[in-house]
């Protein structure tokens, strides 16, 4: 679905944030890329949709090469994205109704009864039904990132970008976001890439996890065998994290 070959990123000022990183995301994958800040780990999104190009190698998207693709291609690669951005991202001057039917307007020629009855379906998937008339600033910080979640979904995306889903979100309300990013791709067939500083969510929803560091990915694997990791820079994540084996990726550990 989602191909790095050997992609190499290098800014301006000479930092090398991608290091030669080559994976692969399969269709209907939750991937999660976890690790220190500074290791590029929102750089690595970024390239999946061409907010960036990388330096050396490719990243392809069904087949096609979105580190080349520009006008027309691009855009049509894009529209089999959803993204999720760290805040929410919702303008504050608009209700949650026409927040989450911004991408349509801007990007489809459908009616507003059409529109409408998207945005009642987006904010109904995410546990919002009914308040599409309400203003950013009445919403809770969870309320807020299910919004953001809503217009992320609205288009009806094959894949959908998360950038911390759960930052600044107490522990409660980010696991009923963990809930909601594993319904979402189980019901509607999502692939869903998560970048996260938050291992129980990594662990507890992730079809496999990446770690990053350096710029290299130092490893792939799924929630039973990352846990028991001995990598040195992955077990220090884990143990700074104070991560156990008890929590909802428990049952997969004992398999």
């Amino acid at each position: 679905m989602i191909r790095f070959e050997h992609v190499t990123k290098t800014f301006g000022n000479g930092k090398r944030v991608l290091d030669d990183v080559s994976f692969e995301i399969a269709k209907g994958e939750i991937f999660t890329i976890v690790g220190p800040s500074g290791t590029g780990k929102s750089v690595t999104l970024k390239h999946m949709i061409r907010l960036l190009t990388p330096t050396s190698g490719r990243v392809t998207v069904g087949g096609e090469c979105v580190s080349e693709a520009t006008g027309k291609a691009l855009s049509r690669i894009r529209s089999r994205f959803g993204y999720l951005f760290q805040s929410g991202a919702l303008l504050a001057w608009m209700d949650v109704a026409d927040n989450v039917a911004l991408p349509l307007r801007e990007k489809t020629n459908l009616t507003e009864g059409e529109i409408a009855r998207r945005v009642d379906a987006a904010l109904d998937a995410v546990g919002l039904a009914g308040e599409g008339a309400s203003m950013p600033s009445d919403l809770s910080g969870g309320m807020q990132k299910r919004a953001g979640l809503a217009r992320a979904i609205v288009t009806e995306p094959e894949i959908v970008l998360y950038d911390e889903p759960t930052s600044g979100l107490d522990p409660v309300t980010s696991r009923r976001i963990d809930e909601l990013v594993s319904d979402l791709s189980s019901r509607l067939g999502i692939t869903s890439v998560v970048v996260t500083h938050d291992l129980h969510s990594a662990l507890s929803i992730s079809d496999r996890i990446a770690m990053l560091g350096g710029g290299k990915v130092l490893a792939i694997e799924p929630p039973a065998s990352f846990i028991r990791s001995t990598i040195p820079q992955a077990r220090a994540f884990l143990d700074a994290q104070y991560v156990t084996r008890r929590g909802a990726w428990e049952k997969t550990t004992e398999e």
